[in-house]
């Protein structure tokens, strides 16, 4: 069996601990919620109306669970996760896997986010393929799992995000020169 140097110093990143926590800019508000509802074009009810909420058993209104991630994330400055993921995608990226498509992400929630929730999300390397030929080029997936934590230290999600770090065929490289 053939090996790989790069296979086998990139996976040795899945072994790196969990990223120190990265804290949402701010707490789940009622404000950023109806501008995710309003983006999204969700008109659920108990995302905007406290009675609605009410209705239903919730304390007040409460965020779609598909809004977890937009909590945490690094915005333009780039602040955010330095993990076994980030050290991955630094030695593919030297090694000129350059190119890079998002392939799978699977949110798990474990309960509906409240306005006053303030969030903070750790990331790790989960797992590298060995190096596929994809339609894409040829390249390695990194499956990154992020774990969302209200103030208290309660799990509130789950997210498993894979990426390929591929080469472009060189008819796709040529083709763009």
């Amino acid at each position: 069996m053939e090996t790989d140097p790069l296979y086998e110093t990139v996976s040795a990143h899945t072994s790196d601990p969990p990223s120190e926590p990265v804290p949402a800019w701010d707490p789940v508000n009622q404000p950023m919620i109806r501008h995710w509802c309003d983006a999204m074009g969700d008109e659920l009810p108990v995302y905007t109306d406290a009675a609605a909420a009410r209705a239903v058993g919730h304390p007040d209104v409460v965020a779609p669970p598909a809004s977890l991630q937009a909590w945490t994330m690094p915005g333009l400055r780039m602040r955010g996760f330095e993990d076994g993921t980030t050290r991955a995608q630094a030695r593919l990226v030297e090694a000129g896997y350059r190119a890079v498509v998002a392939t799978d992400c699977e949110q798990t929630y474990h309960r509906y986010l409240t306005v006053g929730d303030h969030l903070y999300a750790t990331s790790r390397l989960d797992s590298v393929s060995p190096r596929k030929k994809t339609a894409l080029g040829e390249g390695y997936f990194l499956t990154s799992i992020t774990e969302y934590r209200d103030q208290h230290g309660e799990l509130v999600g789950e997210m498993l995000f894979r990426t390929l770090w591929f080469q472009p065929k060189a008819q796709d490289r040529g083709a763009k020169a």
